[in-house]
């Protein structure tokens, strides 16, 4: 049989630290971990003010939540000033007291409960009756310890968040009780499913999506790069190069952050390792933040079997885990790891220089296959951010501009202006608008591109055309940007507009031929009587 728990607390304003405003998110983290144990929620008492608790004054807006069992879910029972909820509280408070009387509740979690006010009947039955009792809050702890309560864990809140708060009630718990208890450190989503690859870190290494949250990084300095060749913003130059430096670090936080799903705890260490993985550039600052979110995981695991307090837990996690992995990088891998960015660098200029228009002509007849295949997040985008970290602008992310970018731009005007039917033109103008507007969603030409493979050959035609280009000018630049701003951030802001306007022209003329032959060729209807 579950056993049931009672869930006591308050909050306030900054004093809900790291979690947000919304007690749901704190409750719903440690809803998803006692389920996770075979633990149920017999009842709850929590009251959210709007100030911090150390200041709040008796108008205070706040609000009290309690638990519905018919619906199975936290519940608002009372909204107003903190007076007003008090008063509501302390009849919540006899309530769970004369369930802890019945029987009906066998472990209480405290976060900053009032022992002396709105908790009091609570915590004299839990003593009564031994009930066991763990939480955070340090001087509420002392508090409900020296009335006699069975207190079976208890720390301060400090530099804790959600899910460590929550995982530390519901290790002590189990451990009092020696029940099994995996804690979900991974996706909630698969709360008690004992999906294994929730909970492995793993199974959530991503490479393509470290690379693609990291983005927006390497698109701010390359607006760094653009504005320093403004007249008089010369000065800006410097800031690209602290930008530079930076990429590792975010790279970093990126990959802790999805490896450990810890929150607050991995960015930390994610910080710390990418700080001391910058000398091995981007792929440097990834190995140091996957390294961070595995330390991260495993000794967060560790302390809180160790009944380590809460906040120890954090420091130890997050300090320790960026510490390890980041001086692993600092002193072993950041020369092989700068070497490698370097090589594949290298390779690229090589193979550009060798011959520049066939190079962008070979890149623009290949990058639609490959983002249909799966391959440009996987092979192009990385190259592109690594030729980024050094130039701010990049030859294979101009031709993924001029190749994709346009040349869905051009199919999806051609079906505005001169579509099938009139459906296909409501379909077209959306994508026609944030490839434009964005540089990006080059996915709204496919439906035209797959029912017509002529038009699939146009678009592959029109991309080499667009890469040749590139390769003429000698081009480096960008996509992920709004079309019209581009050109400013490439090297060659008249050889880009050529290439980009080519590419989009040439799709435009394909698929508007294409359109009027199609049309042409339909039966006429037919109108004799």
């Amino acid at each position: 049989m579950s056993r049931q728990i009672a869930i006591i607390g308050s909050s306030g304003g900054n004093l809900y630290n790291l979690g947000g405003k919304d007690p749901r998110r704190l409750l719903g983290e440690i809803l998803i971990q006692m389920e996770s144990a075979d633990l149920s929620c017999a009842a709850l008492q929590f009251i959210a003010a709007e100030a911090s608790m150390d200041q709040a004054k008796p108008d205070t807006r706040a609000t009290l939540y309690s638990w519905k069992m018919s619906q199975d879910e936290p519940v608002i029972a009372a909204q107003g000033t903190l007076q007003e909820v008090n008063e509501a509280a302390r009849q919540l408070d006899q309530d769970i007291a004369e369930q802890i009387t019945l029987g009906e509740i066998d472990g209480i979690i405290v976060m900053s409960a009032d022992p002396e006010g709105t908790n009091r009947l609570v915590f004299e039955a839990a003593a009564r009756h031994k009930i066991p009792v763990t939480g955070t809050g340090g001087t509420s702890m002392a508090g409900i310890q020296s009335r006699g309560v069975h207190v079976i864990a208890a720390s301060g809140t400090t530099g804790t968040t959600n899910r460590t708060r929550a995982v530390t009630f519901v290790t002590s718990l189990c451990k009092h009780w020696r029940m099994p208890y995996r804690p979900v450190i991974g996706s909630t989503a698969g709360a008690g499913t004992g999906d294994d690859a929730l909970s492995s870190p793993w199974k959530r290494i991503n490479l393509r999506g470290i690379m693609m949250a990291s983005l927006p990084g390497f698109i701010a300095m390359a607006l760094i790069l653009a504005a320093s060749k403004i007249p008089g913003l010369s000065s800006l130059s410097t800031v690209f190069e602290l930008m530079i430096k930076a990429l590792p670090v975010i790279l970093a936080v990126i990959a802790a952050k999805q490896v450990s799903e810890l929150d607050e705890v991995s960015i930390v260490a994610g910080i710390v390792a990418g700080v001391l993985s910058t000398e091995g550039g981007i792929i440097g600052g990834i190995i140091g933040g996957i390294g961070a979110g595995l330390l991260v995981h495993f000794i967060f695991r560790k302390c809180v079997e160790w009944r380590f307090p809460a906040t120890t837990v954090n420091i130890a996690a997050g300090g320790l885990a960026g510490l390890i992995s980041g001086l692993a990088v600092y002193f072993l891998i950041a020369p092989i790891a700068l070497a490698a960015g370097e090589g594949i660098r290298g390779l690229i200029e090589m193979l550009v220089s060798f011959n520049p228009a066939i190079a962008g002509l070979i890149a623009g007849l290949l990058i639609w296959p490959a983002i249909i295949g799966g391959v440009y997040h996987a092979a192009i985008l990385p190259i592109v951010l690594l030729e980024m970290e050094r130039t701010g602008n990049s030859f294979l992310g101009a031709v993924d501009m001029v190749g994709l970018v346009m040349v869905s731009a051009g199919i999806t005007l051609a079906n505005i202006v001169a579509p099938r039917d009139k459906g296909e033109a409501a379909v077209a103008a959306p994508g026609f608008a944030m490839n434009m507007g964005f540089g990006t969603f080059v996915e709204a030409a496919y439906p035209f591109m797959f029912s017509n493979k002529l038009v699939f050959g146009g678009a592959i035609m029109s991309s080499g055309l667009g890469g040749l280009l590139v390769g003429l000018f000698e081009v480096r630049g960008t996509a992920y940007v709004p079309s019209f701003f581009a050109p400013t951030l490439s090297n060659n802001a008249f050889g880009f507009t050529i290439s980009m306007l080519a590419s989009l022209l040439c799709s435009f003329l394909i698929t508007v031929i294409l359109n009027k032959l199609s049309l042409g060729r339909r039966p006429k209807a037919d109108v004799s009587m």
